[in-house]
């Protein structure tokens, strides 16, 4: 009998095709009743009925209550997110089309995971089955960032560096602050939902080259532990099918303006690794214990607290640190087209994130269903603002 296919087959050779610094977007929607606020499940309606310029876009995630916008691969991050931007607006058109309203948040502040249905595909009907109610209770939003990168070995060698990193992104992108009708105090209670509940999950060890990374992965299949690669759902991982680094970390973002900085920090970080590898200059690779702490950081208090710089082994603030990675990334910035995108960083730290605008609102008393009805109405009219800046900067 042939020798059946492994998941590491081909791999190598993606990374080594993969051009540097293509660029693909993608984000997390919730279906919602236009009335109530309430999760629906109309993930087959809102796909299946979508136009044939949308639908190659659209995918299902773990539950039909949900549905996630992919754009193209880009030359460019303009490029991408002209088209991230442009797919918003275009799937929340034809989901009100449908009689079905759009909105993104960590998580739902107050429909509840029992109300839900697992997405019928083979994918997520196996994980359901292997992970039951840590799958169950797993009704999370998010956005990814896919950024080609040549050479395996490379690649990994960045997916280690990006680990010392994940926590100032999870705090930047926190907008999970309200669960199950209550404020949590977790400013991303999408992390203890998913990032902490998932097996093999979160931050990863440091690997140096992708021969250790492939002996893991070998390990895995042999022992039955996985039969595809996106089991592995780390917050940083390479990519086996596309030849990228996908960045996993961070909340969805109601605010189009704010998801786009911190997909373009994100991106710049990757950037400025790279351009360290090629120098010889070195990488940080800290082990997960110092990493946790400050991932616990970022989870809890989002942009009002304090992190460890591990270099000097103090506190700063969070706003410091993440105003240190703005800085490191400069020299990337212009060469990428990225600062007009990295503006909106200065002002979440100063006016506050997802999370902290959820917070105001309810302890000012906000009603949760007006509150989210704001959240939707906030996904839709921060896109239409955010065409504005997409015209200013060239997408080439």
């Amino acid at each position: 009998m042939p020798e059946a296919p492994s998941i590491l087959d081909g791999v190598r050779e993606r990374f080594a095709e993969s051009t540097d610094f293509t660029v693909g977007l993608e984000e997390e929607y919730q279906l919602l009743d236009p009335e109530s606020m309430v999760l629906v499940q109309r993930f087959e309606d809102i796909h299946d009925s979508a136009p044939d310029a949308l639908r190659p876009h659209l995918a299902g995630e773990l539950i039909t209550s949900e549905i996630e916008y992919k754009t193209n691969p880009h030359a460019s991050f303009a490029g991408a997110a002209r088209d991230l931007v442009e797919g918003r607006l275009a799937l929340i058109r034809h989901a009100a089309d449908r009689g079905v309203a759009t909105a993104i948040t960590g998580c739902h502040p107050f429909s509840i995971w029992q109300d839900q249905r697992i997405i019928d595909t083979p994918h997520y009907e196996r994980v359901a089955g292997e992970l039951g109610y840590i799958a169950w209770i797993n009704n999370t939003w998010s956005q990814h960032l896919h950024v080609g990168i040549r050479d395996a070995d490379r690649a990994v060698r960045i997916c280690t560096a990006m680990r010392s990193v994940l926590p100032e992104i999870l705090a930047l992108s926190a907008n999970s602050a309200i669960y199950m009708g209550r404020l949590t105090r977790l400013h991303s209670t999408r992390t203890s939902l998913f990032t902490r509940s998932f097996p093999r999950c979160g931050v990863p060890d440091p690997l140096m080259d992708f021969a250790e990374y492939a002996d893991f992965v070998s390990l895995l299949e042999r022992t039955g532990s996985i039969v595809e690669s996106t089991q592995i759902w780390w917050s940083i991982r390479p990519h086996h099918s596309f030849g990228t680094i996908e960045v996993r970390i961070a909340d969805g973002q109601t605010d189009m303006g704010e998801a786009l900085a911190i997909l373009a920090l994100s991106y710049a970080l990757v950037a400025r690794f790279a351009d360290d590898y090629d120098a010889g200059r070195p990488l940080p690779a800290h082990p997960g214990r110092l990493i946790e702490e400050n991932l616990w950081r970022a989870q809890r208090h989002g942009l009002e607290g304090k992190m460890i710089d591990f270099e000097r082994g103090e506190e700063r603030t969070t706003a410091d640190a993440v105003r240190a990675l703005v800085d490191f990334t400069a020299p990337v910035h212009d060469r990428l087209g990225l600062g007009p995108f990295l503006e909106g960083i200065p002002v979440m730290l100063e006016h506050g994130n997802g999370a902290q605008r959820q917070a105001r609102e309810f302890t000012s008393g906000g009603d949760l269903v007006a509150m989210h009805a704001s959240a939707a109405e906030r996904t839709r009219r921060s896109a239409e603002e955010a065409l504005e800046l997409i015209g200013m900067v060239s997408t080439t």
